[in-house]
């Protein structure tokens, strides 16, 4: 497989060539787990793209280039049948699903396991250096992943990530097991493998609406239309994330001159490289939010009708599955949100059979409570 420089000792090998990637789809026939995570450019792309894959099996770590001229039919199929070893892996397994449809066979997640472990620090980095004594740089974290050749450091980076997960999966799980609580754990991957074939949010007619958009009057909000609409074609023109072209923050201050009429003034006011976007359309944005016909904007949907605020007695229950949970929860040392969430602790105040959301885990250590307040009726 080829080498990049200063693979042999760090310990690692890159593929970005067809007849490497066969034989590390022929290693992997044979395994039935492997450690994974991956690097995707956000940061620096309008649109997400998986960039770098990472695999640790049989004591050796592949980085698989996905950017690379490659077919990658063959090796996504033996994947979907391997149990995943990796960490926080919801941002990973949406953009799989996103990259190929990808579904993952079962998955350990150690920051899932961390929380039902009642770990405070959950992040990667913080579970290596709490275990393994190892410190993990993090200024190749927001690096540009899709662009080639990757450095040395970020190479190293990159492997480090799975380099622990197969131990750190083993001490968390002896943990685990101390404790009863695999299938809680078990319930919980299962579940992020579901939710995670949604994919990421999609745009819609709507997603011009950022927060605090709707606190402006019909003026306001029309310039919020035509400079997320700017900003939007702009970034995808430059190929750059939209927050990188302007944020949301000024996108609201510069609505806000133009419902009060000095957009002018406030446009003067802004740091010099935005000031420099109106020689790409900014002050036009501007002008077209200030002449525009208000009443052509989107209409939102209709909202769900709003429930009636809790009664008296739902109240009165509310306070008692709380109060439950939170004791539940200083028992066993984990966070109250992991029982049941506000949300949540409100569903069932209202209808204390209406388990819908909650894991069978979740439902088990919140029955003895509802059991009660069903037979009070």
């Amino acid at each position: 497989m080829s080498k990049h420089p200063s693979m042999e000792e760090d310990g690692f090998i890159y593929v970005d060539k067809q007849t490497d990637l066969e034989r590390l789809c022929d290693h992997l026939e044979g395994e039935t787990e492997v450690a994974l995570d991956s690097e995707a450019d956000n940061l620096h792309h309008f649109e997400t793209k998986l960039c770098l894959l990472q695999l640790r099996f049989d004591e050796t770590i592949y980085l698989l280039d996905v950017t690379a001229d490659l077919d990658l039919e063959r090796f996504w199929k033996i994947l979907s049948g391997l149990h995943l070893i990796m960490h926080g892996s919801d941002f990973d397994l949406r953009l799989f699903e996103e990259f190929c449809g990808f579904e993952a066979k079962s998955l350990f997640d150690s920051m899932l396991a961390s929380q039902l472990l009642g770990i405070k620090r959950i992040g990667l980095a913080a579970l290596l250096e709490e275990n393994f004594g190892v410190r993990i740089p993090k200024d190749s974290q927001k690096s540009d992943w899709s662009q080639r050749p990757l450095t040395p450091k970020m190479l190293k980076y990159a492997a480090t990530d799975v380099l622990y997960l197969h131990e750190l999966r083993d001490k968390l799980m002896a943990r685990i097991r101390e404790l009863s609580r695999e299938e809680w754990l078990n319930q919980r991957c299962a579940n992020q493998i579901r939710i995670a074939k949604s994919g990421f949010p999609r745009n819609d007619e709507n997603s011009w609406r950022i927060s605090r958009s709707d606190r402006l009057d019909e003026r306001g909000q029309a310039a919020v239309y035509e400079l997320w609409h700017w900003r939007q074609n702009l970034a995808k023109r430059l190929d750059r994330p939209p927050f990188k072209v302007l944020g949301n923050d000024y996108i609201i201050a510069l609505a806000e001159g133009v419902s009060e009429g000095n957009w002018e003034f406030v446009f003067e006011g802004l740091p010099q490289g935005i000031q420099r976007r109106a020689r790409q359309g900014l002050k036009d944005a501007l002008k077209l939010g200030a002449s525009r016909d208000v009443s052509t904007l989107p209409q939102r949907p209709p909202r769900p009708e709003r429930r009636a605020p809790l009664s008296q007695q739902e109240l009165d229950r509310q306070d008692a599955i709380k109060s439950f949970r939170d004791k539940l929860s200083t028992t066993l040392s984990i966070d109250p949100t992991l029982i049941a969430t506000r949300s949540q602790v409100a569903q069932v105040a209202r209808d204390p059979s209406d388990l819908d959301g909650f894991l069978n885990w979740q439902k088990e250590l919140l029955e003895p409570c509802l059991q009660g307040l069903r037979s009070e009726g």
